[in-house]
């Protein structure tokens, strides 16, 4: 989180600094957002798998999504075309809450990089209450997004739908487990490293909304984990979608 809010904060200073020497616009007179040429986006969503095995199934409401970007427009096709190539760079952080009780554990049989799913109490002992389990994946992204703008006029209002494609460098990975054992002790285990996650991911984007609204969803087109590195050997990918706001 911390990474995030650096994060934020460079681009806040950043899009102050540029806002300065951008000709002031007024605002929408009914609640709209101010007219600067940029977008920062918050995507809230869930984390699903496709083409998992079945013994890999996960919590739908405890697997969820983060992501943070800020993109520039480009129009494209011509002034008043309705059409603009959207360039962004931002973070992205899937969770995923796998079903009874399981979490990855590197498999000591194929080593480092690696996992297996394994029941967490097999690994801390079969007399603990789990509240919290949980792997996350955090990426460094460059999404790229094709917009349609049915307001063709003015880009700042009205409907506005897109195609684009992302990638993605995963940066950081880890589980957290958080339990109480039978004296009543809290812990929590927190363990970094790759599990067999892909460095590198890719994938499709579609989103429709407002300029301050929308609904997106992203589909990856390779695999989650590394060939043969991940449990059960699976070639899951990843399908993530929910809702987002642009801030300005």
């Amino acid at each position: 989180m911390k990474k995030i809010f650096s994060f934020l904060l460079a681009l806040t200073l950043f899009q102050g600094a540029f806002a300065q020497e951008t000709e002031k616009k007024p605002k929408n007179p009914i609640g709209g957002r101010p007219n600067i040429p940029s977008d920062l986006k918050f995507e809230f969503g869930f984390s699903q798998l496709n083409n998992r095995p079945a013994e890999m199934g996960v919590n739908f409401f405890a697997s969820r999504t983060f992501n943070v970007y800020y993109s520039y427009p480009i129009e494209i096709l011509g002034k008043g075309s309705g059409m603009t190539m959207d360039i962004g760079v931002g973070v992205g952080t899937d969770k995923y809450a796998f079903n009874d009780d399981q979490n990855l554990f590197m498999n000591e049989d194929l080593g480092p990089e690696s996992s297996e799913l394994l029941l967490i109490t097999d690994v801390f002992g079969d007399n603990i209450r789990i509240n919290k389990n949980v792997v996350a994946a955090n990426y460094f992204d460059l999404p790229i997004d094709f917009t349609y703008h049915l307001n063709k006029p003015n880009y700042s209002q009205g409907f506005r739908f897109s195609v684009g494609a992302k990638i993605g460098y995963l940066y950081n990975s880890h589980t957290k487990i958080r339990y109480e054992d039978s004296t009543g002790l809290k812990r929590q285990v927190k363990d970094s490293q790759n599990y067999g996650f892909e460095k590198f991911r890719y994938g499709i984007s579609v989103k429709a909304g407002s300029p301050g609204f929308y609904a997106w969803s992203y589909f990856g087109l390779n695999d989650l984990f590394q060939s043969g590195k991940g449990p059960f050997a699976n070639q899951a990918s990843q399908i993530n979608f929910g809702i987002a706001i642009n801030v300005f």
